[in-house]
């Protein structure tokens, strides 16, 4: 079958409910692997409206489970990636999308895989990369990092997380729960967030609420030069007693500072050394990092 693009009004009546799919194919929802049935469609309609998806776009999506999500990518985007890690749920997915052209099903884990191959192999003519995905949350962050950290640059990722995950991420400089998490997805991305969702539109009903997330990628470093990897050592051994003042946190937290090193790094880098690391932004971890790398080799 051709691409069926057209104006996303919803899912087509000719697939089945999602009711129907479990029954025909005997689908156990596995709490292992973080797996819950979305029960109020209108979410997806809102995490493909936050892509703003085109025809020039090829998709990947991770977890596509029992197509839900699919079936909206499907209509919008011009070429979509669907992969599952549960054998059980291939089926089922091969029965509603397998005609068409413009889809590709894909099991396996997409942790074990480079996303340049996958890009290469699956989605060659796509003008603009995009990922929707209503993620595991159990592996939510090793797989957001997995996307933002590759070769291949994907204009926007627009994910269901938890609601702490998704809070965290966004998290401004100074709040409580502003930390590396924050930072990191900072250091690739804008990101908001764009609806919260309620524990009640999942089956079977997680403990906590949940929302949808969206990153908008760079295209330019957050800041020319800076040495991302070491930046995030020291935002992390920063971070590693947050309530502590900064004198404090960076000595003995695997840097190798004394607490004389950290308090000259942190005069060199124009920080006050009774701060707390969750009033740093970008800029001043970056200068720290670098004052901290010209004391340990001795070129202060």
């Amino acid at each position: 079958m051709t691409h069926p693009l057209q104006k996303d009004t919803g899912p087509s009546p000719s697939f089945p409910s999602l009711k129907e799919l479990c029954k025909r194919h005997n689908i156990r929802f596995k709490k292992a692997l973080g797996q819950n049935l979305l029960l109020d469609d209108n979410i997806n309609k809102i995490m493909t409206d936050a892509a703003e998806l085109t025809e020039q776009d090829g998709v990947i999506e991770v977890g596509a489970g029992l197509g839900a999500l699919t079936k909206r990518i499907l209509f919008r985007a011009g070429s979509l990636l669907a992969m599952e890690i549960d054998p059980l749920f291939m089926p089922c997915l091969e029965e509603q999308f397998g005609v068409y052209e413009h889809v590709r099903l894909f099991r396996g884990d997409i942790l074990n895989h480079d996303l340049d191959r996958l890009v290469g192999e699956f989605l060659p003519n796509a003008r603009c990369l995009k990922m929707v995905s209503n993620l595991p949350y159990y592996i939510t962050t090793p797989v957001l990092f997995h996307f933002l950290e590759s070769p291949v640059f994907f204009d926007r990722l627009v994910v269901m997380t938890q609601l702490e995950v998704g809070e965290r991420l966004t998290a401004p400089v100074g709040a409580d729960n502003y930390g590396a998490l924050s930072l990191a997805a900072r250091l690739y991305a804008e990101t908001d967030i764009v609806h919260r969702v309620s524990a009640t539109c999942f089956l079977p009903k997680p403990k906590v609420d949940s929302c949808i997330v969206r990153f908008r990628l760079r295209r330019e470093p957050l800041l020319p030069g800076l040495d991302a990897p070491w930046t995030m050592k020291v935002v992390r051994a920063a971070f590693q007693q947050r309530r502590k003042t900064l004198r404090n946190t960076l000595s003995g937290q695997g840097l190798g500072l004394s607490r004389e090193q950290a308090m000259q790094a942190l005069e060199q880098a124009g920080i006050d050394h009774g701060r707390r690391p969750q009033t740093l932004d970008w800029r001043e971890f970056a200068a720290l990092a670098d004052a901290i790398r010209s004391i340990q080799s001795g070129t202060h």
